[in-house]
């Protein structure tokens, strides 16, 4: 077949774009039939728009934005500019708005994906942390939110780990510097709780959980979190999200996959064994007990 002739895989924000159009005809309450009658686009232009197999032209993307009732300019501004932008490689995302608002862009991604490669040198997973450890940890890096933006984080938290609890569910391999293990978040009880509830979540046949050793010394990750994200289309390359001081950066192209992989794979060998993993995040409980 012709190279040119190839579809090139989506971009983050022509991903992007597609979830939120999806979800703004889903809020509308519209089939694709429906909005195909009110538009006139055609039903096969519609589902590749919302599957992100391509980018809608400004006038459609103007007309399905008027059949969903999106009158805010800014809203508006927004969607217009990420359709304009859906072919550039990679995106750094501003922290600008409040929760769960500004996590929609990754959890979209997460929803979707088919597992998830998550290396954390500092905090228990978002996936696997309990209630009460959430808590407690996004008081303790965001000291000045309120008690409302607070609960409305940790809402966002625990409904994400609805994609480990669906028919098929995703596949999350997990990686922790022991570090995560000693660092008592919300006080013993709390660290307790969740160190338990680690050891449970590292039975169930989907999650892999790998601990890294203080006695390793040194080593590669301690440069920073990173999650690799795959999906259930060929078509939909990998997915390198970063959460930064800066904002949510996504990477997607082939070099930093290339890296990211590599990275995850290196410190996968230099982890214990998911059976000694275990065993030391309980012998952790008990010693703080």
């Amino acid at each position: 077949m012709d190279l040119s002739a190839r579809r090139q895989p989506p971009t983050v924000r022509l991903r992007r774009l597609a979830s939120e159009l999806r979800g703004l005809r889903t809020t509308a309450g519209l089939t694709r039939e429906e909005v195909s009658d009110q538009t006139g686009i055609n039903p096969a232009t519609l589902y590749r728009i919302e599957t992100a197999k391509v980018r809608p032209q400004r006038r459609t993307l103007m007309a399905l934005l008027d059949t969903y009732g999106v009158t805010d300019e800014a809203r508006r501004s927004e969607l217009i500019a990420l359709s304009r932008q859906a072919t550039q490689l990679g995106w750094l995302q501003q922290f600008e708005s409040e929760l769960p608002e500004q996590y929609t862009t990754y959890i979209s991604f997460e929803g979707d994906a088919r597992s998830i490669r998550n290396y954390e040198s500092l905090f228990v997973p978002g996936l696997l942390q309990t209630e009460e450890y959430a808590r407690a940890i996004i008081k303790g890096v965001l000291p000045f939110a309120s008690d409302d933006e607070v609960e409305h984080r940790v809402e966002a938290r625990l409904q994400r780990q609805e994609v480990l609890r669906k028919k098929h569910p995703l596949r999350l391999w997990a990686i922790l510097d022991e570090a995560v293990l000693h660092r008592r978040v919300g006080g013993t009880t709390v660290m307790v709780k969740q160190l338990q509830a680690l050891v449970t979540a590292a039975n169930q046949p989907h999650i892999t959980l790998q601990v890294i050793p203080f006695s390793s010394g040194a080593h590669t990750g301690m440069l920073g979190s990173f999650v690799v994200m795959d999906f259930p289309d060929p078509a939909d390359p990998d997915l390198v999200y970063i959460d930064s001081m800066a904002g949510d950066l996504f990477l997607e192209r082939a070099p930093d996959l290339r890296r990211f992989t590599m990275l995850f794979d290196h410190l996968q060998a230099l982890a214990l064994d998911p059976s000694g993993s275990v065993r030391m995040i309980e012998a952790q409980a008990d010693a703080i007990t």
